[in-house]
């Protein structure tokens, strides 16, 4: 089973769509940052997730990022990929949509690795805080750049990445759930 999470009407070809608007591509209507989700645990072969993230909140008392990196690792088959795309909080892509909620930064992958956060924020796992992190996924990025910018050489890039606020338009993620 594969499942594309906050599709919309661009539902990944071979998965199932998911997303809290019924419309065409959506076989499956579920507020994703809120509701249990209805597959078992350890049942998903794969997981979709492009320019959804960005829309839900880790606000105090809407914990829907961890919610959905919870049940995420709970219904990924051990050794199962999650590919997300964001927008990079740098790019009009993110702070340009009045639907974003609030930036995730590269730095927000750390804490999906128990290890990474009983070291060093104990105080987001679900050991210590119950609305905390219960997931431990390892994680990898990459950038998305501007077009504009990718046909350059690689110390244009650098320098751009590091002082120019559209060189980088998305984030690429590959969540794995480990074989425990």
């Amino acid at each position: 089973m594969k499942i594309d999470l906050g599709c919309g009407k661009n539902k990944k070809e071979g998965f199932i769509g998911v997303d809290q608007y019924s419309m065409e591509g959506v076989d499956v209507v579920l507020d994703i940052g809120t509701d249990p989700w209805p597959w078992e645990d350890n049942s998903v072969d794969e997981a979709h997730c492009s320019h959804f993230l960005e829309h839900l909140t880790n606000l105090e008392g809407k914990w829907q990022r961890i919610h959905f990196f919870n049940e995420l690792y709970r219904v990924l088959k051990p050794g199962a990929t999650c590919a997300i795309i964001i927008p990079h909080w740098a790019s009009t892509r993110y702070y340009g949509d009045p639907t974003h909620k609030e930036p995730f930064s590269e730095m927000g992958f750390y804490y999906l690795s128990k290890e990474w956060r009983m070291g060093n924020a104990p105080h987001t796992d679900i050991e210590i805080n119950p609305n905390g992190y219960s997931c431990d996924f390892q994680a990898v990025w990459g950038n998305g750049m501007h077009p504009a910018i990718a046909q350059r050489s690689q110390d244009f890039q650098q320098f751009a990445m590091a002082w120019f606020k559209e060189a980088i338009q998305d984030l690429h993620t590959t969540l794995t759930k480990p074989n425990k």
